[in-house]
This record gives C-alpha cells, structure tokens and sequence, in this order.
C-alpha cells in the first residue's frame, strides 16, 4: 500500500524574533493518522516550531507546504482555518461568553456572511464537547471556569474547526491527572480519526506512551527524529538536558528518570 501524502511538512525552516534565531533550519513532516511529539528543555524552540506551522508566525527561512502543495504563507486566515487547528499555551478569557459560543468560534471559517451556510455546525459543536466532557458547561460563562476546564473549552474549539492537522502546545498544562489522561486519550482517538497531529510535551513518559515519532529539539535545532524507542535514549536525552538520566522500555512506553543528583555534606556549624 501507498503511504498516505504527509498532511504537512516543513521543509527548513527558521523562526526569528527581531535578530534573534530562535530556531534553526528545521525539516518536519507530520502524516495523517499519525502523532508527532515535540521535545525538548525550556527554551529549545517547541513552541516557536509549533507556531511556525501555522504560518501565523512565519518563518525567516524555509516553507510549509499542505499535501496539496499549497504554502502555508500564501494561504488566507480563513483558509488556515480550514485546515489547521492550534490549540495554544494561553488564550483569552471572554467575559460573559458561554461555553457553548466560544466552541462555535471553531466554526466561523465554516460559514459564510451572517454565520449561514453551515448546516452541520450544530452537530460538530456537540460533539466536540462531548469529546472533551464539557456538555454539562454548555451554558456556563467561560470567565467562572476552572483553568483545567477552560482548557478542555479551547481544545473543543480546535475540534469544532474539523481541521486535518490539530496542533496542541502543551495540552495537559493546568489539568489533574484524570484531565490529563483524557486529553492525552482525545490526541490518540484524533489520529485513529486520521487527523495528523502535532503535540507539544514536557512530560517525556506521555510523549513515549501516545506518540508515533518524537523530534527532540536542543537549542532550536533537531537532535533526533524517529520512534519514541528510538529518540529517547538515555544518552539522547542526557545530553539534551544537560543531566542524567535512566530510560527503562515497560509495558506501555518507558521510564524515564533523572539520576539523583549528589548531595552536598551538610556543612558543620561551630559550636
């Protein structure tokens, strides 16, 4: 069988702000029905990458190109939206706004003048909510929200777009451990759905567990690409964070641990 067409790729691309490189000559591709995960300490360039795709950011050098061979840069605000959902770090907080409008706002490049035309709106929106456990918010104002909850809003929003490529940066910041286990179970069924999704992480184990490939970026430039196996390695991962560290294969992924750090003696005060 033929593979699929990647949905997206990034063909080097460098992220600038003002004079200051922020990411090196980056090559990515992310493929339907797949999860790629971006890696890396503070400060390696995840996110900026991450924005870079959505040509909301563009690049200082290189392309995005869609599977159509349409450049991401060439593309209206609209026509993004059609096909690239982003689900980012912060967000604004509407004042007054319910739950239920805000998802909508993932249906506007759906619609034409006077938010007619999209016969299957209603629909998408419920079930992006029900995907993300907030129906029972529907009709609650945003701004009253918990952060895990607002988080759980702003990704039915991405849903709610019915996009090929969802973006996340940092997806499971401000939920609980339950929050964090169905975010990361929303990620998996997207994929399953076909959609080519490209994820942000911290915790290395979740990226292990639900990822297809792994870019693990270091000073804004990619140190390695491939399987989870086969990017995170101990040696790997030790040299990008500057530490130590033990990866362990287990059933469902791996165990990553730092080392412990050696302790200093206490020191002796005089009597």
């Amino acid at each position: 069988m033929t593979p699929a067409p990647p949905a997206l790729r990034a063909n080097d691309i460098s992220m600038a702000y003002g004079r200051e490189r922020i990411v090196h000559e980056a090559c990515l591709t992310l493929a339907p029905g797949t999860v790629t995960a971006l890696v890396g300490p503070n400060g390696s360039g995840k996110s900026t990458l991450l924005r870079g795709l959505t040509a909301l950011h563009r690049p200082a050098d290189g392309t995005v190109l869609f599977s159509d061979g349409a450049d991401a840069a060439g593309l209206g605000e609209r026509e993004l939206a059609r096909r690239i959902a982003m689900l980012a770090q912060s967000h604004p907080d509407p004042s007054g706004v319910s739950v239920r409008e805000v998802v909508a706002y993932g249906r506007y490049a759906h619609r034409g003048r006077f938010r007619a035309g999209d016969a299957e709106g209603a629909a998408v929106i419920d079930r992006a909510m029900a995907a993300t456990g907030i129906v029972e918010l529907a009709d609650h104002s945003v701004s009253q929200l918990s952060g895990g909850q607002r988080q759980r809003v702003w990704l039915a929003t991405c849903l709610a777009q019915e996009t090929g490529v969802v973006l996340l940066d940092e997806p499971t910041t401000f939920l609980d451990v339950r929050y964090q286990r169905e975010i990361l179970e929303i990620i998996r069924d997207l994929a399953e759905d076909g959609v080519a999704v490209g994820v942000v992480l911290h915790d290395l184990e979740q990226a292990a567990e639900i990822a297809d490939e792994v870019v693990l970026l270091v000073h804004g430039r990619i140190l390695a690409t491939g399987a989870p196996e086969a990017v995170l390695t101990s040696e790997r991962l030790s040299t990008a964070y500057e530490v130590p560290i033990d990866v362990e294969p287990v059933a469902d992924g791996l165990r990553i641990r730092p080392q412990r750090l050696r302790r200093r003696p206490p020191v002796s005060r005089a009597a």
